[in-house]
């Protein structure tokens, strides 16, 4: 069972974050199907294109995402979202740590300091971006330079990665002060009683973060291959296991329980248990 930790509780603790440092770095340096670039362009770069943003399935289908991008830090995914030993059983239980953008220490210093680190060799800094140096690297994530050329030239992407090889993703944090705050979150988000409304809400403060981090995270294309991307989605799923196990939490409507939520081999019914995803949240440590 992983234990997916608050991100601030694990800098606590320097072997933890020296574990999801060295599980990041392993998914970063494989370039096939259970690698970090082919994580990253699915969320938004692929195609067809496969993220369910403002509809229902938002909260099940980053909930797949998750999973499988956490087996493949583990490495314990095979190929075509397979699940296998671990490779490396010294990450084997390494879970996804949640940042917590409501906190007094958000509120006061803006991004966690393991991700703030602008050290090279920091994976949680940033993401060196590969390109292709074959066609059918395209089909792992990889970019080509084509890809990159367009990224790069494009109005509606400017200021995501460097302008200079090797491109690299960029941030441009908001204030610390305008993050969204524990009030609207668990005075309004959390007490919703309709799935609908619940969704809706929690999607809305979804994006104030991914605006507030700017850069690669401002954009839906290129927003997964920043590494906090992860911990701020699984914040958002922490909050709907909270509001799933409190009693106004209700399931999807009884139409969405069998879709399938492609490209992933899950169901939104498969979704609803996260302990049958083999992963729990820790009680908040650090703040």
């Amino acid at each position: 069972m992983a234990v997916r930790l608050s991100i601030r509780g694990a800098e606590q603790n320097p072997s933890q974050i020296a574990s999801i440092r060295r599980a990041y770095e392993q998914a970063q340096s494989l370039f096939d199907d259970r690698g970090y670039d082919f994580f990253a362009a699915l969320h938004g770069l692929s195609a067809p294109f496969w993220c369910e943003h403002n509809t229902a399935l938002f909260l099940p289908w980053h909930r797949a995402f998750l999973y499988y991008f956490e087996l493949a830090l583990q490495t314990r995914l095979g190929p075509r979202f397979t699940v296998t030993a671990p490779r490396d059983p010294a990450v084997a239980g390494v879970g996804l740590p949640w940042w917590d953008w409501t906190s007094p220490a958000s509120h006061a210093n803006g991004l966690p300091d393991s991700y703030a680190d602008p050290a090279p060799a920091n994976p949680l800094a940033g993401v060196t971006i590969q390109t292709a140096v074959s066609p059918s690297q395209a089909l792992t994530g990889v970019w080509s330079q084509w890809l990159l050329d367009m990224v790069r030239a494009s109005p509606q992407l400017s200021g995501t990665i460097t302008a200079t090889d090797p491109p690299r993703t960029l941030r441009d944090p908001d204030p610390p002060n305008q993050l969204p705050t524990h009030t609207r979150v668990f005075q309004d988000v959390l007490q919703e009683n309709t799935y609908e409304g619940f969704w809706n809400k929690l999607e809305d403060v979804h994006d104030t973060v991914h605006g507030w981090v700017g850069g690669a995270m401002a954009t839906v294309p290129t927003s997964a291959y920043d590494p906090i991307f992860w911990s701020h989605h699984a914040m958002i799923d922490r909050l709907w296991y909270l509001w799933q196990n409190s009693p106004l939490g209700v399931d999807p409507p009884s139409p969405l329980l069998n879709v399938v939520l492609a490209p992933f081999p899950m169901t939104v019914a498969d979704t609803l248990d996260i302990a049958d995803l083999g992963y729990e949240y820790a009680v908040q440590v650090g703040v």
